[in-house]
């Protein structure tokens, strides 16, 4: 489904963010993406949603190049982005976003559905607008339902846990279980949360801009966590205590 080769970013006068980045992601998959901070993880989520555009490489979504495309054409092609920091949307209301995601004019009833799936209350955010009104929580929830309204071919969620309560946290746990039962569509979340990293088919991780490990969590964590000091790995302990 999705193909990037030999994907490199780097920022001007800065250090190569991704260095030859190779990875395949099969229809129907769950994946998650972890490692230390600074590893490179949002900027290749970035790369493959249209946000940012590789420095080198190629990006194929099934069979097409799409490598200049930018995030708007790419969504038409079935590609969605969950930001780790939503955008807010002045002036739209919870509703209309959620019908401009669904790309059809919804009823009430049938909008407020999936308001209700990522644990917000319809009554209370159908019309309100997307305004600083709204918490950081709330707003990363609205966009969590406007992807599930799109039902995409590849749905990428940036650290979906950042702002979330834990009640709400769990509750993401049951969307994405729910997301993965259609097999025709793909999954892939950048988290150090191990519950996500719990429920994925597999595990890639990213240190230094690069995939060190692929596969399930058991053959993955071990040697992410491996470095000289573990016990006072600053690295080492984000990943622990996720």
């Amino acid at each position: 489904m999705l193909k990037l080769e030999n994907i490199s970013f780097e920022v001007e006068n800065e250090k190569e963010i991704l260095k030859d980045v190779n990875l395949t992601i099969e229809k129907g998959k769950f994946i998650a993406i972890t490692g230390p901070n600074g590893g490179g993880k949002s900027t290749l989520a970035r790369i493959i949603s249209g946000v940012l555009k590789p420095t080198k490489g190629k990006i194929i979504f099934y069979g097409e190049d799409i490598t200049d495309l930018t995030i708007t054409e790419r969504a038409k092609k079935g590609i969605s982005f969950g930001f780790q920091q939503p955008v807010r949307f002045k002036g739209i209301t919870v509703y209309n976003l959620i019908n401009i995601a669904a790309g059809k004019e919804l009823s009430v009833k049938e909008a407020s559905v999936y308001l209700s799936e990522v644990g917000l209350c319809a009554k209370d955010y159908i019309h309100r607008e997307l305004n600083d009104g709204l918490s950081g929580g709330e707003i990363k929830r609205i966009e969590i339902a406007t992807i599930i309204a799109r039902n995409t071919k590849l749905s990428i969620f940036d650290e979906p846990e950042a702002g979330i309560d834990l009640w709400s946290f769990n509750h993401l746990i049951d969307i994405f279980m729910k997301m993965h039962e259609d097999k025709e569509n793909s999954i892939v979340i950048i988290s150090h949360q191990e519950r996500i990293l719990d429920v994925a088919d597999e595990i890639i991780a990213m240190v230094d801009g690069v995939i060190v490990k692929r596969g399930a969590k058991g053959m993955v964590l071990p040697e992410l966590l491996h470095c000289e000091d573990p016990k006072n790995c600053l690295d080492c302990q984000d990943i622990r205590e996720a």
